[in-house]
């Protein structure tokens, strides 16, 4: 996600240059055919308007739709964000007892852990994922994680190699850190480390967390419903194929070299749809 103050039409043109250039050279190609054939040959304009206007409220359906996820999103982020805050607090303030310290860092540590597995679980291809369009400096820089190497190395860095050994052969590293910590928070208690009280109150926050990844996954795991999201790709591409000709009912009376402003109109508003349909 983007989060500096602005962002700025180089960027946004940068990303969706594509369409705009490939609309200007179709439209320059229609306009061009339409001189050389010297037969009058367009569509009129109010049907396709009307096609534009069913196009457009379908995009924005769809954006809108977008960014319910993305706002739903955030906000599971956020009670990640207060809840690991509740839990670290917690922590050092529950446990009384030999070697308090030591123990408060390992929980603690270990949260960081399933935080980290949960991010790199996340960061996972799927098969409807657009993989082609994580190009540095033009979406946004990769962020696919080398899932085999690098998740146990970071990993290390927060919990025991005996620890992550029996995380081995697991297909939900983030699901067995925190069945891990559940299993530790009940032996602590039974060692006398905090009370029953306490330890329902750690038990509440574990509840938290297995709901906030399960909602994450949800959202990672069931995409944006493809045939709605395919069906206004090939709207917007039947939409544009008819914006050349239909500029033409509007232009072909136009004098010399009026008539060539209709191939830049035509790739302007094909651009504009199909930056709609990617901004998604």
């Amino acid at each position: 996600m983007y989060v500096k103050r602005n962002y700025g039409f180089w960027m946004t043109l940068n990303w969706s240059k594509k369409p705009l250039l490939i609309g200007l050279l179709y439209s320059i190609l229609v306009c061009a055919g339409y001189i050389l054939i010297d037969q009058q040959f367009y569509v009129p304009w109010q049907p396709i308007s009307i096609i534009g206007i069913a196009v457009a409220f379908y995009l924005g359906f769809k954006n809108n739709s977008s960014y319910d996820r993305t706002w739903e999103a955030r906000k599971i982020w956020g009670s990640i964000v207060n809840n690991s805050r509740s839990f670290a607090a917690a922590s050092v303030s529950f446990i009384q007892g030999k070697d308090d310290e030591r123990v408060k860092k390992e929980l603690i540590y270990r949260h960081l852990a399933w935080i980290t597995a949960l991010r790199h679980q996340l960061r996972l291809s799927r098969p409807w994922e657009h993989l082609e369009n994580r190009l540095k400096e033009v979406y946004s820089p990769t962020i696919c994680e080398d899932y085999n190497t690098k998740l146990n190395k970071e990993l290390l860095e927060f919990i025991s190699k005996e620890e992550l050994s029996h995380l081995e052969g697991k297909s939900n590293l983030a699901t067995q850190i925190m069945k891990r910590q559940a299993i530790r928070l009940q032996e602590l208690k039974d060692l006398n480390y905090f009370d029953d009280f306490r330890h329902m109150e750690l038990h509440q926050l574990m509840v938290s967390f297995y709901e906030d990844q399960g909602k994450s996954e949800r959202i990672k795991n069931f995409p944006f419903p493809r045939q709605y999201a395919s069906t206004a790709l090939w709207l917007t591409f039947v939409f544009c194929a008819f914006v050349p000709l239909g500029l033409l009912d509007i232009f072909q009376e136009a004098n010399n070299w009026i008539f060539w402003i209709c191939p830049f109109f035509s790739a302007l508003i094909i651009w504009v749809f199909f930056l709609m349909e990617k901004d998604r």
